[in-house]
């Protein structure tokens, strides 16, 4: 931090700030001072919020004569000025690491740790290595070779030099697989609860039997699965069909000897199998374990004296038992340890007690063991539970195990979900390329704009190529990785992106209209050159010939979209779609909140209508045809306790004038709504 105390009071001779990120400014700070450190911490972020709405400059600190700002530091930099970065990659992995620096890895074990003294130095004599921003672009796997690129990028004497950047490469005729969920964190220090506390928890914590402790105190069925040992009572195992077949043809119960822990077992074969220890010592040991076994068996005490090392009081006392034994083979990613404890915790108690983030392993070990009683109420607790964080867990597990009824629910949660809340959402990533295509081909599919369904395809492609990310970027980020690829082809045309090329072909190209929006799409050099001027070309086209969509055919699949979400509040909302000189304006009134009775409509606006803005009135294009023969439809969509509800007004072709009796569309009146309500409008121009 830049020296500033030689230009402060000399009351504050003596005391320099040291540190921009303080919690809490020392006694009889200077106002001066005090701002300036604010200035410090508020800079990076101004930075990083983008251009502002109003087009103003951010406020800067005001800087005395003998006082300079440092814009640059090498790797320990911080961004001191508050202006918007645009497409500065450097600029803003300097104000990425200003904000991040309190958060890193040392700063998280020490905070975390049980005593943040024995955590301060723990790897002394490794080499230092510099954080990763997490922006930082890896689009590399290890199960995959990368295809270099080059791009380009600025050093440090702010020049440009040219270094590469990597797309996967697949196999054309496999689909790419999405990344995993995001990882939760967990402490090192952390206990966490194995599968066998698990699974005790369950089958301990209700019985429906009588007499418990005396007539189910040992386990008579020892079930082999996932590399353990499941200690379980006969009358239970009639819920899974899988484990009451293999009862059927087990053999009679038999002694059976086994470790209740793995380690045991492994310390066990260690002395055993072990060079060190002579075989007279394990022929020893061995006479001496047997011996200890019959002595038990017939009630006597064993003989104090000095034990061998492999002897069951050094480790843990070996288990036997008369029980049948049971093996089941799994070979399922989804179905894991916990998950397993808890489907078979379930078999003791008849009320299902499932967490929501194992709900989805819980369905696959269900389905494994034939319990259909859990399957079914995973399923029910699936539908009760869906959201951006769920859905797409929640879809895979659900269409893998048939339930179908969990399935239609996901995709008509994403319907109308994926462009308001999961393309926001660092989950965006866990969408396989399947349901994404499925989603967006769909007729009920919720939108704000033709281009709020490219940015949802952007961020998802942005996602697959930098798996890593654990944060989801600003829009300002995705521009400018983008940006900063080759410019000799666009990222479809590549032979990595061209298996992207399904998706991109479900967008309505011809709806984005505004230039910036285009101005984005060019730059991002994600779609071919081709088509962004066949988009130019339908667009001047159709003003000059009065509106006509004439490339466009079918209504179902090419209409123009624009929407919103009416929620609690306004109880008015409207909105302007404006499409080759026409303009409309698009409303949503609440008439009656008893009743919750909603009235959409549309309407054709005239020149300098009081509606539209300054500007719109002053740059946008009008027609001045008296009349415009317009086909459109109002849908109306909503969530009420998981079923979905729709309301449209099928496809209308209507003739829309300036007079008031022309100008408007049908309207369409609802009664008992549940809020939040989706509205979508759809217009299409057909040739005159």
């Amino acid at each position: 931090m830049a020296d500033v105390s030689s230009s402060l009071p000399q009351l504050h001779s003596q005391i320099r700030v040291t540190n921009s990120y303080i919690p809490a400014f020392p006694p009889k700070v200077p106002k001066r001072t005090a701002s300036y450190s604010r200035f410090l911490q508020e800079a990076p972020y101004s930075a990083l919020s983008g251009v502002n709405v109003d087009g103003r400059v951010p406020e800067r600190f005001n800087v005395l004569p003998r006082c300079r700002e440092r814009r640059q530091v090498g790797q320990s930099n911080r961004w001191r000025l508050p202006e918007c970065l645009y497409s500065d990659l450097l600029g803003k992995s300097q104000a990425l690491k200003a904000i991040n620096m309190p958060y890193n890895s040392t700063m998280v074990r020490i905070i975390t740790a049980e005593s943040p003294k024995s955590c301060t130095n723990m790897e002394t004599n490794a080499p230092y290595s510099f954080r990763r921003p997490q922006t930082t672009p890896n689009v590399s796997s290890s199960r995959e070779q990368p295809v270099t690129t080059s791009s380009s990028i600025t050093n440090r004497d702010g020049r440009l030099s040219f270094s590469t950047a990597k797309l996967p490469t697949r196999a054309k005729s496999c689909l790419p697989t999405p990344p995993g969920p995001v990882e939760k964190y967990v402490p090192k220090s952390a206990r966490m609860a194995t599968p066998k506390d698990i699974f005790l928890y369950h089958s301990k914590k209700s019985m429906s039997f009588e007499g418990p402790a005396e007539q189910h105190r040992k386990y008579d069925i020892l079930l082999k699965c996932m590399g353990m040992d499941w200690e379980l009572h006969r009358p239970f195992l009639q819920k899974a069909e899988s484990l009451a077949l293999q009862l059927k043809e087990v053999e009679d119960p038999s002694q059976q000897h086994y470790y209740r822990s793995p380690v045991s077992k492994t310390l066990d074969t260690y002395v055993s199998h072990s060079n060190f220890y002579s075989n007279e010592y394990k022929n020893n040991g061995k006479a001496a374990k047997a011996a200890a076994t019959q002595a038990k068996a017939k009630g006597k005490k064993e003989d104090e004296g000095v034990k061998p090392l492999d002897h069951p009081a050094h480790i843990s006392e070996k288990r036997v038992g008369s029980m049948s034994v049971l093996t089941l083979e799994i070979d399922d990613p989804l179905v894991t340890k916990r998950a397993m404890a808890i489907a078979l915790g379930n078999l003791y108690h008849d009320d299902l007690d499932v967490d929501l983030n194992d709900v989805a392993g819980v369905l696959a070990a269900a389905a494994a063991l034939g319990f259909k009683q859990l399957m079914e109420g995973c399923g029910n607790i699936m539908l009760k539970s869906i959201n951006y964080r769920t859905v797409c867990r929640y879809y895979l597990a659900a269409s893998k195990y048939h339930q179908e009824h969990v399935v239609l629910a996901c995709e008509r949660w994403l319907e109308l979900n994926i462009i308001p809340q999961l393309s926001l959402q660092i989950q965006l990533r866990e969408m396989s390329m399947e349901l994404l295509q499925k989603i967006l081909k769909s007729s009920r599919l919720f939108v704000y704009s033709e281009f709020s369904v490219f940015r949802t395809l952007a961020y998802w492609l942005f996602l697959q190529l930098n798996p890593d990310l654990q944060l989801m970027p600003t829009h300002t980020t995705v521009l400018s990785f983008f940006n900063s690829l080759p410019k000799i082809v666009s990222i479809l045309e590549t032979d990595e992106g061209h298996i992207y090329l399904p998706l991109f072909q479900s967008l309505r190209l011809h709806g984005i209209t505004d230039t910036t929006n285009i101005q984005d799409m060019q730059m991002m050099n994600i779609l071919p050159q081709a088509w962004l001027i066949s988009l130019l070309s339908q667009h001047y086209h159709a003003l000059q010939g009065g509106g006509d969509m004439s490339s466009v055919k079918d209504f179902h699949s090419g209409a123009v979209r624009q929407g919103f979400i009416v929620d609690d509040e306004p109880h008015y909302h409207s909105e302007v779609l404006s499409l080759h000189g026409f303009h409309f304006e698009l409303k949503a009134v609440r008439e009656d909140a008893a009743t919750k009775t909603y009235v959409i409509s549309m309407e054709r606006l005239k020149p300098g209508d009081p509606i539209l803005s300054f500007r719109q009135c002053e740059r946008h294009t009008f027609s001045m045809r008296p009349d415009r023969e317009v086909q459109y439809c109002l849908t109306v969509q909503c969530l009420d306790k998981g079923q979905h509800l729709m309301h449209t007004t099928g496809t209308i072709t209507h003739k829309f004038g300036l007079g008031p009796k022309t100008c408007r569309s049908q309207v369409l009146t609802l009664k008992n709504l549940k809020e939040p309500i989706y509205v979508t409008y759809a217009l299409l121009f057909p040739p005159s």
